[in-house]
């Protein structure tokens, strides 16, 4: 497939002039004039530099990667068919659908995008984050732009023992049963050629507790309501996680509460002053 430059440019500023601010959970502002997305704010909202996303808008820029456009398609909101039409236009075959699909629906970013307030996060099945609200980096950390298998919480489990600083120790043991449980589910609906497949083969190489763990053969653990994470700046927050599924794309959006008049509660309060003012950039 070959790209086509000037289609990918009218396509993309068609698209951002057909979004308005209150539909990506942006402010519109009382001075405003520019009818649509201005061309900065879809790149704060694809995580990449103004003048990249500016220069595919001109028809004049590089070749956008496969990685660049599946930010571009949720900073645009985009369906699934418009994702792939955009591959398409940009040379590049589009993304497999369903279950191993990355790209998050329309509808759950919309709702995403109206808890601005609040820490939340879109995951996969295998806990890879595609998407946080601001409180949701200040409170677990810029995983949204992690790649590979660093990218799912339960392959850092296993690989990295710094992603366990998040979470209070008591807890370990259970999570750590939590995450082999819920991939030995995923590999059975899938199959061993998923990407949990090669998940659970890697880490079975990389880590004798997993593999110990494994063995145990569990099945059918499900994560507790409240989680108490370990802030590193404000120490124990106790929160209740609220879980909407999309079943088509077997995501889920991960919401996190406090209870009302609970020191968790003012320390979400606190966490808004450290969450991050502009979004992350990839490019």
């Amino acid at each position: 497939m070959t790209v086509n430059r000037t289609a990918l440019a009218e396509f993309l500023r068609t698209r951002r002039g057909s979004l308005q601010p209150e539909d990506v959970g942006l402010a519109r502002g009382s001075r405003r004039r520019t009818e649509g997305l201005r061309r900065e704010e879809v790149a704060g909202l694809s995580h990449m530099s103004p003048d990249y996303y500016a220069r595919l808008e001109r028809g004049d820029g590089p070749i956008p990667s496969e990685q660049m456009l599946a930010a571009i398609a949720l900073g645009l909101h985009l369906s699934v068919d418009e994702r792939d039409h955009l591959f398409r236009l940009a040379g590049h075959q589009p993304p497999a659908r369903g279950a191993d699909s990355e790209h998050v629906s329309p509808g759950m970013l919309r709702i995403l995008d109206r808890l601005a307030d609040t820490p939340a996060e879109v995951v996969t099945e295998l806990g890879e984050t595609l998407r946080q609200t601001p409180l949701g980096v200040a409170l677990t950390g810029g995983t949204a732009l992690l790649r590979g298998p660093e990218r799912s919480l339960g392959y850092r489990w296993f690989s990295d023992p710094r992603s366990r600083d998040l979470y209070e120790p008591s807890e370990h043991e259970f999570l750590s049963r939590l995450w082999v449980s819920g991939l030995r589910e995923v590999i059975a609906r899938r199959g061993d050629d998923s990407r949990a497949g090669q998940y659970g083969r890697a880490l079975r190489e990389l880590s004798a507790e997993f593999r110990s763990i494994w063995d145990r053969q569990e099945v059918g653990l499900r994560p507790r309501a409240v989680k108490r994470f370990r802030h590193p700046q404000l120490g124990e927050i106790v929160l209740t996680c609220q879980t909407l599924l999309d079943p088509e794309q077997a995501h889920a959006l991960l919401v996190y509460t406090a209870a009302p008049g609970s020191e968790s509660q003012e320390k979400l309060r606190l966490l808004g002053a450290i969450a991050p003012r502009t979004p992350l950039t990839v490019a």
